[in-house]
């Protein structure tokens, strides 16, 4: 069976292994989910990804990233705009995620980044997701 949401599918594995304290997990890639990846480590909340091919697919390897005696870095990530209803901002309507403490992460015209951001070059656009 076909996947629907294989961004919603990222998130929860992401969620899934940080609820258990595994240190890395992998998940098949594609250009969106390399984009949150890349924001992700760009803001702190895991410490890295790479991918890899393996049987003839692309598979996105992502480290995950824990602070001092085992504290989570990623306390919550849920999915915001799904395929049976998109959410879409104007960059005025961006509001700030937990008081500044967290980030959304867009798709935009400029391409994948943070509500900061969007709201520094002035763009909105689909809110993908919510970390803190």
């Amino acid at each position: 069976m076909a996947m629907s949401d294989p961004l919603a599918d990222m998130l929860t594995r992401i969620r899934n292994a940080v609820r258990v304290g595994h240190m890395s997990l992998t998940v098949p890639s594609s250009r969106p989910k390399r984009g949150v990846a890349k924001v992700l480590q760009e803001e702190g909340y895991i410490a890295g990804f790479n991918v890899r091919t393996e049987n003839g697919f692309e598979q996105l390897e992502i480290q995950l990233k824990y602070g001092e005696k085992g504290v989570k870095v990623i306390t919550h990530i849920g999915r915001v705009s799904r395929p049976g209803l998109r959410r879409y901002k104007k960059v005025k309507e961006l509001n700030e995620v937990l008081n500044g403490f967290g980030i959304a992460i867009l798709t935009t015209s400029r391409g994948i980044m943070t509500d900061q951001e969007a709201r520094r070059l002035n763009v909105g656009g689909e809110v993908l997701c919510e970390v803190w």
